[in-house]
């Protein structure tokens, strides 16, 4: 069997890592994942044959020449490898999490501390147990500070990740209804992110806290931190801030303990300005002067369809459907109905992972559209189906028949919310919009 201290020495001359026979690239080290369709095992002699250096496996039928790397799991491998990686990187790490707003929260912490270190985020949504490791072994030895994303869908993930990524500073956006199936409901949800202050109280690490969120509050209280650090809309906060415009795109103020700034975020959404004030908040306990941190943030542009607004040919459209939860989509719904146009229209398709709350959680979240006083409601999924009969709107069971729908009767000349789980790919409606 192979160590980690064997393995990162190998690491250390073959730095890049693959677990997808498709992505191969020469020299690489290629890591036999399994899925619960599939056993990379079998893909590890494709993987050599297509450049790979080396292939690390499980399974001691495979292992056939020194080629053939063998542990005893390949993932707790490449999770042993990424915290030795890790602990190699002397630099302060930024764990993210939360219910909702951790990739944009993520970018906007990323322009920020770019404008003055050398910085690594992760990429895209490589937030789990798989995605964590390969961002940390993705990092190189001239990073100078990192920011960690970390998802989780049931409780002890976040404790998980914190074990691999070691992060010596962390935030946590906030706590929604989101996974609440594999959380097992809201009080769930709230303990599975409270294992990152959890990490940051056992290893005097420091916390960044929106000091307006009561959860957030109550949740850093039980961990008993002790090196916290709060940003808000009160002038007690280290950074304090005020939303002063957000129709479309936010202006806003911020303060630091001596000085007032004015500053402007290519984001829509009020629910974002509590985004942008915890980069604000982390730039400047970095000692990032005040003129990079708006220079960091005017010059991030949301490429992601979270908060991206896109002029189409017809309309205005908010693109936001990366993902959806009964959270994110009153935020949504109710930034809309505070925006000014003289017609709206609201796209939004069904929210996964919430469990026995489903039905409830989509009751709810029709009622406050209808309650939004919005031009056109168009409701896509079968969860929405269900009240097709109780609400005014348009309802449709697929995406493909709202297609179908958008065709025969197109949207002009308004303002569109498109929004829903990723699940139901609301990426194939734009075009139409």
């Amino acid at each position: 069997m192979v160590t980690t201290e064997q393995l990162y020495e190998i690491y250390k001359k073959q730095p890049i890592i693959c677990t997808d026979t498709r992505a191969i690239t020469t020299g690489c080290l290629f890591f036999a994942l399994k899925g619960e369709n599939f056993d990379a095992n079998t893909f590890a002699a494709q993987a050599l044959a297509d450049g790979a250096a080396f292939a690390i496996v499980d399974n001691p039928k495979i292992a056939k020449s020194d080629r053939y790397l063998l542990v005893d799991d390949v993932l707790t491998a490449l999770q042993n490898l990424a915290k030795h990686h890790r602990k190699q990187l002397n630099i302060p790490v930024i764990g993210l999490t939360g219910s909702n707003g951790k990739t944009t929260t993520k970018e906007l912490i990323r322009a920020v501390l770019a404008e003055q270190f050398k910085t690594f985020a992760t990429k895209g949504n490589l937030n789990n147990h798989i995605g964590v490791p390969l961002s940390i072994l993705s990092m190189q030895s001239d990073v100078e500070i990192a920011v960690i994303e970390m998802g989780a869908n049931h409780q002890k993930e976040i404790e998980l990740l914190c074990e691999i990524a070691q992060p010596t500073h962390g935030l946590i956006t906030n706590v929604g209804m989101a996974h609440l199936d594999g959380f097992g409901g809201f009080e769930g949800v709230k303990k599975g992110k409270a294992e990152l202050f959890a990490y940051l109280k056992t290893n005097h690490g420091f916390a960044f806290i929106n000091r307006n969120n009561p959860y957030l509050l109550e949740m850093s209280s039980k961990a008993d931190l002790n090196k916290v650090i709060y940003y808000g809309t009160e002038k007690e906060n280290t950074i304090s801030g005020k939303l002063k415009h957000s129709d479309p795109l936010i202006e806003f103020e911020w303060a630091n303990q001596s000085t007032t700034y004015e500053a402007k975020a290519n984001l829509t959404g009020t629910y974002n300005f509590e985004n942008i004030l915890a980069a604000i908040c982390i730039g400047d306990f970095f000692k990032i002067s005040a003129e990079k941190i708006n220079n960091g943030l005017a010059n991030y542009f949301p490429t992601n369809n979270r908060s991206q607004l896109t002029k189409t040919e017809n309309n205005t459209v908010i693109c936001d459907f990366y993902n959806a939860n009964p959270s994110s989509m009153a935020a949504a719904l109710n930034n809309l109905k505070a925006l000014n146009s003289t017609h709206k229209t609201v796209i939004i398709g069904d929210m996964f992972e919430l469990g026995p709350e489903a039905a409830e959680q989509h009751l709810l979240v029709a009622q406050l559209a209808q309650q939004n006083q919005i031009d056109q409601v168009i409701f896509i999924g079968k969860n929405f189906y269900e009240f097709k009969d109780q609400f005014n709107g348009d309802f449709f069971a697929t995406p493909e028949a709202a297609k179908e729908y958008l065709i025969n009767n197109p949207i002009k000349n308004s303002l569109v919310l498109l929004k829903g789980s990723r699940g139901m790919a609301l990426e194939q409606l734009l075009p139409l919009i």
